[in-house]
C-alpha cells in the first residue's frame, strides 16, 4: 500500500517510541517536521502509538492474550 515519506517517517518514529521511547530525540521531532508534518499531525500519530503500546502492556500484565486463546477453542 502507497504511504506518502512523510507518514512513512512518522511510523518508523513510532516504532522506535514502542521499542526505545527514552531514545527519542528532539532532532528527530524536528525531522518529522521538516518531512511535512505539522505539530497536531506528530502528536496524534505518537499519541496513537503510545495508546496502543499501554493497551499491549495491560492485556500482557493480566494474561488478556491467554484468556482470548481458551475462548476461541
Amino acid at each position: 500500500m502507497p504511504v506518502e515519506e512523510r507518514y512513512r517517517a512518522l511510523l518508523r518514529l513510532c516504532v522506535k517510541l514502542t521499542t526505545h521511547a527514552y531514545k527519542v530525540t528532539e532532532e528527530e521531532i524536528d525531522g518529522l517536521r521538516t518531512a511535512g508534518l505539522n505539530d497536531d499531525e506528530i502528536l496524534e500519530g505518537l499519541w496513537v502509538a503510545c495508546q496502543f503500546n499501554a493497551v499491549d502492556r495491560l492485556a500482557d500484565t493480566f494474561g488478556l492474550y491467554d484468556l482470548m486463546q481458551l475462548q476461541e477453542r
